[in-house]
């Protein structure tokens, strides 16, 4: 089963998505997109760190998320994926599309198409359980900066993209989680 949890900045999407996970009975591998590139984002993973079961298992993949999840799955296993908003920015940054988006060129970013369509091609075949965590960035006005456009325009893609395949998709706000499917 694959399922998407999507939600505003501190929703209590993350906590909910590891509430499900040790609940699922199944090893759990924790799957972190992040990247500890200053002191904030290291104590924000300290933070997620000293939340998980110590038991799990913990992948870090900032940019090959589709191989990742098609290597680390099987029937046993619950993927924990946190999050996708990371995912999507590491890749931004990665290729030139951030910079483009800055310099008011046409969007060129042959990275960051070929890992979604990986991504979303990978997840119906997989085996086990999948939980994906997914920021909802579309709910306030559209932002001023290039840069900023760019983003939430792709994290609104991504998000459509990954609920298409998911059999669960859940939407938390104030902590509470909303079935959407």
């Amino acid at each position: 089963m694959r399922e998407l949890i999507i939600g505003g900045a501190r929703s209590g999407k993350s906590m909910l998505a590891e509430r499900r996970a040790a609940e699922s009975a199944l090893r759990v591998v924790y799957v972190a997109t992040a990247q500890a590139l200053d002191g904030e984002m290291s104590q924000r993973i300290k933070h997620h760190r000293a939340r998980r079961c110590a038991d799990w298992g913990l992948l870090e993949e900032p940019l090959e998320l589709a191989g990742a999840l098609r290597r680390h799955a099987a029937p046993g296993v619950c993927l924990l994926v946190d999050c996708l908003t990371l995912w999507l920015s590491n890749l931004l940054f990665a290729g030139d599309a951030a910079r483009q988006a800055e310099a008011g060129e046409a969007l060129s970013c042959p990275l960051l198409g070929s890992a979604t369509r990986a991504l979303i091609e990978t997840l119906p075949q997989l085996p086990g359980r999948v939980i994906l965590v997914s920021n909802e960035v579309g709910s306030g006005i559209v932002p001023m900066a290039p840069l900023s456009r760019l983003f939430a325009d792709e994290q609104g893609r991504l998000n459509q993209q990954v609920a298409a395949v998911c059999e669960r998709v859940t939407l938390v706000v104030a902590g509470l989680p909303l079935e959407l499917r």
